[in-house]
C-alpha cells in the first residue's frame, strides 16, 4: 500500500528544494485514541491519511446525538472536503478510535509553498467542480442523518434556488426524505414566517 506521500510524489517530479518543502507540508503524526483532530465549526485545510489505526468522522446534532459519517482504517483518508478545499467551517468532527499514525497534508500550506494542489492530486481542471460536488454530497448525507425536515428543506432552497418551481413537489419530498404532504406543510409554514 502506498503512503500519502508516495501517492502524491508518483504524480509529480520535484526538485530537491521542492521535495524539502513538500516534506514539511506532508508529515507523519502519532495520534492517541480519543484525540480530536477536527471539531465542528473549525476551519482547517488538513486531510489525514491513516497509516496505522482507525479514525472516524461524525456530526453531533442539536439534541447531542452522534451520527457517524465514515470510518477511516489503514489506507483511508479522513477529511472534511468542503472545509479542506472551500475554506468553510467544518460540519464534522474527526477523532481517533485507536492509537493511530497518520500522514497529514495541509492544502493551504501546500498552496502557500507554491504547490499546485491540482497537480498534487494528479487531476485536471475539473477538480473544482468535483470538489464542489463531493462537498454538496457530504453535506446532504450529514443532513439526512441529523437535520430536521425543516433544516433539510432550507438547505435544499439554498443549494438549488433555481429549480424549486421546475421540479415536482413529490421529487423534492423524495430528495428530502419526507412525504409530499409533509413538504406541503413545510412550505405552508415557510409562507407564514
Amino acid at each position: 500500500m502506498l503512503s500519502f506521500k508516495e501517492l502524491f510524489l508518483s504524480n509529480i517530479a520535484l526538485s530537491a528544494e521542492q521535495l524539502e518543502k513538500f516534506n514539511q507540508i506532508v508529515y507523519t503524526k502519532t495520534v492517541p485514541k480519543g484525540h480530536i483532530l477536527l471539531r465542528k465549526g473549525e476551519n482547517s485545510s488538513k486531510g489525514y491519511f491513516v497509516k496505522k489505526g482507525c479514525l472516524r468522522s461524525y456530526s453531533i446534532d442539536e439534541k447531542g446525538k452522534e451520527h457517524i459519517f465514515m470510518f477511516a482504517p489503514e489506507g483511508w483518508l479522513a477529511s472534511d472536503i468542503a472545509n479542506q478545499f472551500r475554506s468553510i467551517p467544518s460540519d464534522l468532527f474527526i477523532d481517533a478510535l485507536e492509537d493511530s499514525e497518520v500522514e497529514v497534508l495541509d492544502i493551504r500550506a501546500a498552496e502557500a509553498a507554491g504547490f499546485d494542489v491540482r497537480q498534487l492530486f494528479g487531476v485536471g481542471n475539473g477538480t473544482e467542480k468535483l470538489v464542489n460536488r463531493i462537498a454538496v454530497l457530504q453535506k446532504r448525507i450529514i443532513m439526512l442523518m441529523s437535520a430536521s425536515a425543516w433544516e433539510r428543506y432550507e438547505h435544499f432552497l439554498e443549494t438549488y434556488p433555481n429549480i424549486v418551481q421546475r421540479v415536482p413537489q413529490r421529487m423534492i419530498a423524495s430528495y428530502l426524505g419526507i412525504t409530499p404532504e409533509a413538504l406541503s406543510k413545510l412550505r405552508g409554514d415557510k409562507v407564514k414566517k
